[in-house]
C-alpha cells in the first residue's frame, strides 16, 4: 500500500463533525437550491458581516421579513417555509445570506455589495421585486399579510443630526448577549445604586466646598450640563462641576478632537508626545478649574448620573455627539455595547496618555470581558490612578 492510500484510509476512519446550521430548501423550480441558515447561525453571518464592513468600507442591507402571520395556526409549515425561501432566493442574488433572524416570525436577507445605488433605489427596487414574487408564488391574499423592514448599515445621519441612535436590529446579538448577562448584570445594577448613594452621602461636604470655590472664583453655575451620549446611542445629561469659564466656545475643543481621533495631532506638539484626549493648557480653564480636573473632582456630580441609570460606575468615557460623529466605524462599538461609567479600564490603565484607538480597544476589551469581578477591580485600582494624578488634565 502506497503512503497516499494509508493516508487515505486513515482520513477516512476519522469521525465527521456534522454540522446542522441550516436546512436546505430544495429545488422546486430552474433555480439552485439555497440554505436557511437557523437563528444563531445567522446572527453569527449578520455580526461577521458588520465587522467585513467596518474593514473594507461597503454596505449592505438587512431586509427582514415578517412571516409569522403566514406561518401560525397551520399544519404544513415546513411546506410554507419552503414556499417564502424559495421566493426569496428568487428576489435576491446567490451571495446574499437567508436565515431565520428570529425562528418562525422574521425571516433576514443580508444583501452584500450594494454598489452606488442610493437606499432609497435599493430598498424600492428589492420591495418591488419581492411583491411581484410573493404574490405570484402565494397569492395576493397570503402575500399581503408579510411586511418587510430595510436596516442598512453604516447607518446613516445628518451632520447636524441630534438623534445618534443606533438601529438596535443591526446588532441583534447585544441583546442575546445582555439576556445571557441577565442576573450579573442585575449585580452590576446593585452595586451602582449603593456605590453612588454611598458617594452621595459620604463626599457632600467635598461637593460643598467645590461649588463654594467655584462660585467665589468665577461668574456662572456651579454645574456644567452637557449632552452626552450613553449606550446605544441614547443621549443624556451628564453633570460636571463647571471647570471652564461660561460661555466658551466649544469648537476649539471639537477640532482638537477630530484631529486627536484621527491621530493627526501636531508631531512637534508636546499633546502628540503624551496624547491627551483634553487640550492641554486649555486656556478657557479657571484656576479652580485646573485643581478640579487635575483631581478628578470635577467628576463626582456624575454620582447623581448613575444613581439615574444613565450610566454605571465602570464603563467607557460617555462620548460626545460632535466626537461620535469624527468616529470610525469600529470606534463606535464603544457606545453600542455597553454602558458608559465614571472610570474604566483606559483610566486606570492608560488614562488619558494614550492614543484614542488604544483607548477604544481597552474599551472593547471591557465589553468583551465584562463582569462583576472585573468592575470590582477596576473600582478598587482607581484611588490610585486618582491620588497619581497621572494623565489628568
Amino acid at each position: 500500500m502506497s503512503p497516499m492510500e494509508a493516508r487515505l484510509q486513515r482520513e477516512q476512519r476519522k469521525p465527521r463533525l456534522d454540522v446542522r446550521s441550516h436546512v436546505s430548501v430544495h429545488d422546486m423550480g430552474n433555480t439552485a437550491s439555497r440554505m436557511l441558515l437557523n437563528e444563531d447561525a445567522f446572527v453569527s453571518m449578520l455580526y461577521l458581516e458588520r465587522r467585513r464592513v467596518e474593514r473594507a468600507g461597503n454596505r449592505f442591507v438587512l431586509v427582514l421579513v415578517d412571516v409569522s402571520r403566514n406561518l401560525a395556526g397551520i399544519s404544513n409549515r415546513d411546506r410554507t417555509v419552503q414556499v417564502l425561501t424559495k421566493s426569496l432566493a428568487e428576489a435576491t442574488r446567490e451571495t446574499d445570506i437567508i436565515g431565520w433572524y428570529v425562528q418562525n416570525n422574521l425571516i433576514g436577507v443580508i444583501g452584500t455589495e450594494l454598489g452606488d445605488a442610493t437606499n432609497e433605489v435599493v430598498q424600492e427596487r428589492f420591495l418591488e421585486r419581492l411583491r411581484n414574487i410573493f404574490e405570484l408564488k402565494m397569492g395576493w391574499e397570503k402575500s399581503s399579510s408579510i411586511s418587510v423592514s430595510f436596516h442598512f448599515y453604516p447607518e446613516e445621519s445628518a451632520s447636524g443630526a441630534g438623534d445618534h441612535t443606533a438601529n438596535i436590529k443591526l446588532y441583534p446579538e447585544m441583546q442575546k448577549r445582555e439576556d445571557a448577562r441577565r442576573i450579573p448584570l442585575a449585580i452590576k445594577r446593585c452595586i451602582d445604586l449603593a456605590g453612588s448613594a454611598a458617594a452621595l452621602f459620604f463626599f457632600s461636604p467635598i461637593f460643598a466646598a467645590v461649588a463654594l470655590a467655584i462660585k467665589l472664583t468665577s461668574k456662572g453655575p456651579v454645574l456644567f450640563k452637557q449632552e452626552r451620549l450613553g449606550q446605544h446611542g441614547k443621549t443624556f445629561t451628564v453633570l460636571k462641576f463647571r471647570s471652564m469659564r461660561s460661555n466658551c466656545d466649544a469648537k476649539i475643543h471639537q477640532e482638537y478632537v477630530k484631529q486627536f481621533i484621527a491621530g493627526q495631532v501636531d508631531g512637534n506638539s508636546e499633546a502628540a508626545a503624551k496624547p491627551v484626549f483634553k487640550i492641554q493648557k486649555d486656556p478657557r480653564v479657571t484656576s479652580i478649574g485646573r485643581f478640579i480636573r487635575k483631581t478628578s473632582l470635577d467628576e463626582l456630580p456624575q454620582f447623581w448620573n448613575v444613581l439615574r441609570g444613565d450610566m454605571s460606575l465602570v464603563g467607557p468615557r460617555p462620548s460626545l455627539a460632535y466626537e461620535f460623529r469624527a468616529y470610525e466605524l469600529w470606534h463606535r462599538r464603544r457606545v453600542l455595547e455597553i454602558k458608559p461609567g465614571i472610570t474604566g479600564l483606559w483610566q486606570v490603565e492608560g488614562r488619558s496618555r494614550t492614543r484614542f484607538d488604544d483607548m477604544v480597544r481597552l474599551d472593547l476589551k471591557y465589553a468583551r470581558a465584562w463582569s462583576v469581578w472585573l468592575d470590582l477591580k477596576i473600582l478598587a485600582q482607581t484611588p490610585g490612578a486618582v491620588i497619581q494624578g497621572t494623565g489628568a488634565h
